[in-house]
């Protein structure tokens, strides 16, 4: 008797055992190309933190910063990385639809105008009277009235050009536009690939200039989220693990990059990388507070100034927009 239930229970230990290590596939969905800033995400899975989550994960690319809400909200992708103010304005003009940011990554935003000083552009009121190129889908030009109204800009005075994502910094090398809408570590170190020399480069960050405004986001199916909290939390949590990797050696990164993206020079994506954390995820409030929070009067600041040049339909809750209920302690959020 004892002989035939040992298997028996050996089976049961194994199903169990089995049952413990499955993995639950989830998709996740990009704002934009396999380039330095995706770095965090693949140390994640290559170190095994989102498979300790009981998350088996699938990257894909986007084409920008608005392109992931759509997917996350039919729930083609339960997770996804997005602008918060995007996500905002898709909130309200869809109401009731299952998308909500929950770590917010870039808490200083990217958002820029990038121009050459040799052809006058080195502050805001320089673009008056020239051509700025902006692609329709780019969240920098989405943000581009809130920059223009807290700088005086006259935007009757700037002869728009809309441009593809292809095109936007060819055209500024070759001096068909005198400046740029883009995300500053996006469009400074594509120019400067295309041979702009850095000491001719403007940059003009938008929070320098009276911007409130968070950036991109980490955001979920809130319908996935709800039958499976303990998995977004999971989620969130390996992000974080792979961000601090990260940051500790940009250039070590890249290599979790170029397997996905061999045609990557290391060098340039680490310099982008590098970028991003400098600029846009270590901040003032992060050092102190860990990333993925957000502040809520600033948040209510925000709110405010998209309110100046977006109608709303319904009035902003901010609590339809970011949930940091999925934030693991801040002791595991602190990057330095």
């Amino acid at each position: 008797m004892l002989d035939r239930l040992i298997p028996t229970a050996l089976a049961a230990t194994l199903a169990l055992a089995g049952a413990a290590t499955a993995q639950t596939k989830v998709g996740f969905a990009l704002d934009w190309k396999f380039e330095g800033p995706a770095a965090p995400y693949f140390i994640a899975m290559d170190e095994g933190h989102y498979a300790a989550e009981g998350l088996e994960v699938e990257m894909i690319e986007g084409a920008g910063s608005l392109d992931a809400i759509p997917k996350v909200a039919t729930g083609a992708y339960p997770f996804g990385f997005a602008d918060i103010n995007s996500l905002m304005r898709f909130v309200d003009q869809n109401p009731g639809a299952p998308v909500i940011a929950i770590m917010m990554m870039y808490d200083k935003p990217p958002f820029a105008v990038v121009g050459r000083k040799s052809l006058g552009i080195e502050k805001p009121a320089d673009l008056e009277g020239k051509v700025l190129g902006a692609p329709p889908p780019d969240g920098a030009w989405a943000q581009f009235p809130i920059f223009a109204a807290e700088t005086g800009l006259d935007v009757g005075k700037i002869t728009v050009e809309p441009v593809g994502f292809p095109t936007r910094e060819p055209m500024l090398a070759e001096g068909k536009v005198a400046a740029v809408t883009g995300y500053s570590f996006s469009s400074t170190l594509n120019a400067k690939r295309l041979g702009v020399p850095a000491d001719d480069l403007s940059v003009l960050l938008m929070a320098d200039y009276g911007l409130a405004l968070y950036g991109n986001a980490v955001i979920v199916n809130t319908e996935f989220a709800a039958a499976n909290p303990e998995l977004v939390k999971g989620f969130v949590k390996a992000t974080a693990m792979g961000w601090k990797t990260a940051i500790a050696d940009p250039m070590a990164a890249m290599e979790y990059l170029v397997k996905r993206n061999p045609a990557a020079d290391k060098a340039f994506e680490a310099e982008r990388l590098s970028m991003v954390i400098d600029d846009n995820v270590i901040t003032d409030y992060t050092t102190a507070n860990g990333i993925g929070g957000i502040d809520m009067d600033r948040m209510a600041t925000a709110i405010e100034q998209t309110k100046a040049v977006y109608e709303f339909k319904a009035e902003p809750d901010m609590a339809l927009y970011f949930d940091g209920s999925y934030l693991p302690e801040a002791s595991e959020l602190m990057m330095k």
